[in-house]
């Protein structure tokens, strides 16, 4: 039996143990500060039970999975996590800046008020996973999947969505003026009440979305597609590269403030209203047991 954790001269922490090639956690994790020394033991860890406040700063855990864990307020700064899996996990008000979670799986996992600023999520799938207030500063969503994700009252100032699918997805009272959608699927998401001053929508497919409130000056709408879109009460006035055609297949009301001669047909009672995706399904029961196995 070896301990490779190392005690913090402030407070004590966990000791974590390798018992017949298993990493085995004791149930008080609390502060938690991992020192491990094998290069490839992330390869197969995989992640559950409780480790809140979690020191994982700089960490390799590509490949990790965590099933049903609870990471909240735990600090993972430039951390690589290349690849995990989080299924129904809680990382509340967790620091990723500049991590990397390239081609990360999320499905059900909540990440409010967390911080992703400068973090990667290129080619992340994610399904109803929660960025609730989450600060997702010059994030890279890149080619990402994410579909049904809420990002309610997020910031997303200059987040890239470049090619990134948004189907469903919430980004209702967001902040993100110069993000970048170009080329993205934003069909069927609610778009109300944000601010996307000097946003890229060019080549943006925004087919059924509802963009009612929301502010768009200097937003770029080249070429993008607004069929069924609402935007009743959004301040398009300042938008750059609308056309009549483009707006002819949207739908607004007398609160609309749109570019030029532009005008737009009022709302009937065909629109779909977009409602808030679910809340992501509680993870399983905690264990209060952290084991990473390796292969």
């Amino acid at each position: 039996m070896k301990q490779i954790a190392r005690q913090s001269p402030n407070r004590l922490r966990a000791a974590l143990l390798v018992v017949g090639g298993m990493m085995v956690a004791s149930p008080s994790l609390a502060g938690v500060e991992m020192s491990l020394q094998d290069r490839d033991v992330a390869r197969s860890m995989s992640l559950g039970g409780s480790c809140n406040r979690c020191e994982l700063s700089g960490r390799n855990l590509s490949g990790a999975t965590f099933t049903g864990a609870s990471f909240m307020n735990a600090t993972l700064v430039g951390a690589n996590l290349r690849g995990a899996e989080m299924m129904g996990s809680n990382f509340t008000g967790s620091d990723f800046s500049r991590a990397n979670l390239s081609g990360v799986q999320i499905i059900g996992a909540n990440f409010s008020s967390s911080n992703f600023t400068g973090a990667s999520l290129a080619g992340a799938e994610a399904q109803g996973a929660s960025f609730v207030r989450a600060n997702m500063t010059r994030v890279d969503f890149s080619g990402a999947e994410l579909h049904g994700v809420n990002f309610n009252g997020a910031a997303l100032p200059d987040a890239n969505f470049t090619g990134s699918e948004l189907f469903g997805a919430t980004l209702a009272n967001v902040r993100a003026g110069g993000a970048d959608f170009s080329g993205a699927e934003v069909t069927a998401s609610n778009l109300s009440n944000g601010d996307f001053s000097g946003a890229d929508f060019s080549d943006a497919n925004l087919d059924g979305a509802r963009l009612t409130g929301g502010r768009f000056s200097r937003a770029n709408f080249s070429d993008a597609s607004l069929r069924r879109t609402d935007i009743r009460g959004a301040d398009l006035s300042n938008a750059r590269g609308l056309t009549q055609s483009q707006i002819g297949e949207a739908c607004g009301d007398g609160s609309t403030r749109l570019p030029g001669r532009l005008s737009a047909q009022a709302c009937r009672g065909g629109v779909r209203v977009i409602r808030t995706p679910p809340a992501p399904p509680a993870p399983p029961r905690v264990r209060n047991l952290v084991i990473a196995s390796e292969q």
